[in-house]
């Protein structure tokens, strides 16, 4: 079935002998289409026509010097194309605008340009640590740019906070921290002296932003990097983009493209072909310091409950540890237990309690036969990194992640070529 999507068409009427700063007006707007990565723009030339000023303009034998009519057109979504609007209209002192509604079908690889986060939180190289720290939790991103005369000079993601500057937790476990707890464990005594300059990863990768969705889940599988600035062709910051942004484009994509060619070959490989069988798991009865061991040493950071026949009972993420040394009431207790989960001490904590008193016990599971296409939609809509894989009976087969399934994308798609 062909599926027809609605679209603007935006024309823009020049004469051929405008100028914009030396330039032919409709090379700087293509140009800028161009730049902010709009699907395409094609310019003709008429050979008769007039303007505003009611004056003829032919390519007749004996006129061919006239200022003959140009036309470019540009057709786009209707949300790129009221964003270009406003630069057009800057541009074009002498001549016409015209808007069309339309509908068409793009035979179009999926671009960075429609997946990105346009609206970015960037830092100076200056910016104080302990600010940077605060902007990221308030924004609730996980990345920031860095940015010095309009350019990007480094990144600070939340790695380079936990390993270079020695932050006590990783942002993503600060929802769970108690209010009156927070600062303490998103800031420490080394943040007093340092500058964002200090930490920052620097250079920095990048991605053109006409970049294809799949040329770019190959360089984060490969180069293990979950977050990519966005650029114009000039160095421009237009935006940034995550591995769950590629994954959501992946996942809205196979539910609705009627061309399929356009995503990774390995969309359609199953949970089954990128399944985690070193899953760790524990009893209901099993003491909690260790399920704590367990879930420390794993870096799914889940302890599954299983009884006798690996039927599943539960889960424990480290959260609900945490809830549990949280309920006891200790400060004390809060503060080892994030120093055991982010590796910073080994001295086992004093925890009561068993398994069965701590877990979760709703599960969010897969079949190992469900397709890539719907686990990735899965993981979406539920705003999970990882879900576990069972058969019909609810035994357990294993875990499926949300890094593992980029990399399987990008390797399979890289084999079909």
């Amino acid at each position: 079935m062909v599926r027809l999507i609605d679209v603007k068409i935006l024309k823009i009427f020049v004469g051929e002998a405008v100028r914009h700063k030396g330039a032919p007006l409709h090379d700087v707007i293509v140009n800028e289409a161009r730049q902010r990565g709009m699907a395409g723009a094609s310019v003709s030339r008429g050979f008769m026509g007039f303007g505003a000023g009611n004056l003829l303009h032919t390519a007749k034998i004996l006129r061919l010097a006239e200022n003959l009519p140009v036309i470019i057109e540009i057709v786009d979504t209707p949300a790129r194309i009221a964003e270009f609007l406003p630069v057009v209209d800057a541009l074009v002192e002498e001549g016409s605008i015209v808007v069309q509604d339309g509908q068409a079908i793009f035979h179009l690889p999926l671009r960075i340009r429609d997946v990105m986060t346009e609206q970015v939180v960037t830092v100076g190289p200056q910016a104080l640590l302990d600010d940077v720290v605060d902007l990221l939790l308030r924004k609730e991103v996980k990345a920031v740019p860095v940015m010095d005369d309009g350019r990007i000079v480094g990144i600070i993601t939340g790695g380079d906070l936990l390993s270079r500057a020695r932050m006590p937790l990783r942002l993503d476990m600060h929802g769970h921290v108690p209010a009156d707890l927070r600062h303490r464990h998103s800031h420490c005594l080394e943040f007093a002296n340092l500058k964002a300059c200090d930490i920052m990863s620097s250079p920095v990768t990048s991605l053109g932003i006409t970049t294809t969705v799949t040329d770019a889940l190959k360089l984060m599988a490969t180069r293990n990097i979950k977050r990519l600035p966005v650029t114009a062709d000039d160095g421009t910051l237009m935006g940034i983009v995550s591995r769950t942004d590629v994954l959501a484009a992946i996942g809205r994509t196979s539910a609705v493209a009627a061309h399929l060619d356009v995503l990774p070959e390995g969309v359609h490989a199953t949970a089954r072909d990128v399944l985690y069988t070193d899953v760790p798991t524990a009893a209901p009865d099993a003491p909690l310091a260790g399920v704590l061991a367990q879930l420390v040493a794993s870096p799914l950071r889940r302890v599954v409950i299983v009884d006798a026949h690996r039927k599943i009972l539960g889960i424990i993420h480290d959260w609900d540890l945490l809830q549990c040394f949280v309920r006891q009431n200790s400060p004390t207790l809060v503060a080892r237990l994030l120093g055991i989960l982010t590796q910073r001490e080994t001295t086992p904590a004093t925890l009561e309690g068993t398994a069965g008193e701590v877990m979760s016990r709703e599960v969010l599971t897969v079949s190992p036969d469900a397709p890539l296409s719907k686990v990735i939609r899965t993981l979406l809509d539920k705003k999970v990194k990882r879900l576990v894989v069972a058969d019909e009976a609810g035994r357990l087969l294993g875990m499926v992640d949300r890094d593992v399934i980029l990399k399987a994308l990008a390797e399979q798609d890289g084999r079909a070529r």
